[in-house]
């Protein structure tokens, strides 16, 4: 038999094969790796590009967010005066309201026709020409108290123990209205000098019907916190009201006084009420003195120092001081 050639397992041909394959191999990424560059410049390019338009729109959101920062700017600006603006206007809100508060609406003098007032008026004009020769003089007196004044200002004791009497202190801030029938000006305040009516703060309320009947009417309820001491009250008046062409008469209404010492309050007022060349001094000062108590209670030391700190007071600057008893007068 004829025996077989052995074949070996590494020869020539296979080695070409192999090596073949490895050419095949290493070509394929040799033509892979020729169009990578091109890629990646256009890939540069297009980043390029986009950063160019990214920082154009950042350019352009700059500009505007600086006309919006004016814009924003001028309009809280505008806000800050529209703000000023509005309270300026509250403020004469507030005081128109003020004055309308005080008319009473439904005062039947408000509901009278034209030709009614035009009679009443003919009639006031004839009673007027009727009672001129009984005119009072100017320095003449009602009851001992002058009533020469043109403005009246009531310091008004509001604490407890007045209270337990206020309806005899309406009646008699009443009565003393009546004195003046017509005054140029009036003010409501208790002896710490808090207004009666807070609209009308350090100015003159003029004085017409309504505006009586409604000093009268917030009279019955009005009660601020007091301290028995008028000698603040008075003060406050003269400072803040006394005017040189003005002739000013202050009534005090009171019970007692809480303060230490009378002498004090007697030379601190001569400070604020100086006297002229004439000895006549700023403001007239009147007081009107209600009992501490009924029943012949005894009289409390602080009701006994506001008579004598009220009759001092009253004729150093030339007024009067009437001191009630009891409450029928």
């Amino acid at each position: 038999m004829k025996r077989r050639r052995n074949v070996e397992a590494f020869s020539l041909s296979f080695l070409d094969c192999i090596c073949c394959g490895f050419g095949a191999i290493i070509l394929l990424l040799v033509l892979s790796k020729i169009y990578e560059p091109v890629i990646l410049e256009k890939s540069q390019e297009d980043l390029d590009q986009l950063i160019a338009l990214l920082q154009e729109e950042l350019f352009d959101i700059r500009g505007q967010t600086t006309v919006v920062t004016r814009m924003l700017s001028a309009v809280q600006l505008e806000t800050s005066e529209t703000k000023l603006t509005l309270a300026q206007l509250q403020v004469e809100l507030n005081k128109i309201q003020g004055q309308y508060d005080l008319m009473n609406q439904d005062d039947p003098i408000l509901n009278v026709d034209e030709g009614k007032l035009r009679a009443a008026r003919q009639r006031l004009t004839e009673e007027m020409q009727r009672l001129a020769k009984f005119e009072r003089a100017p320095d003449d007196a009602v009851g001992g108290i002058p009533v020469d004044s043109e403005y009246v200002i009531f310091v008004i004791d509001t604490s407890g123990s007045m209270q337990a009497k206020w309806g005899w202190a309406e009646r008699k801030l009443s009565e003393v209205l009546n004195v003046y029938p017509r005054v140029k000006g009036l003010q409501i305040m208790n002896d710490n000098g808090t207004y009666m009516f807070q609209q009308h703060n350090g100015v003159w309320i003029e004085d017409t019907p309504q505006v009586r009947q409604s000093i009268k009417n917030q009279m019955r309820v009005w009660a601020p916190f007091s301290d028995s001491d008028p000698s603040d009250g008075i003060q406050y008046a003269i400072e803040t009201f006394w005017s040189p062409e003005k002739k000013i008469s202050i009534y005090v209404l009171g019970d007692e006084f809480q303060g230490t010492s009378a002498a004090a309050v007697v030379r601190q007022i001569d400070r604020v009420n100086v006297e002229d060349k004439d000895g006549n001094r700023r403001v007239r000062i009147h007081a009107i003195g209600f009992p501490y108590s009924f029943g012949g209670a005894q009289i409390p030391n602080s009701s006994t120092k506001f008579a004598g700190l009220m009759r001092i007071l009253c004729e150093r600057n030339g007024g009067t001081f009437v001191a009630l008893t009891n409450a029928d007068r």
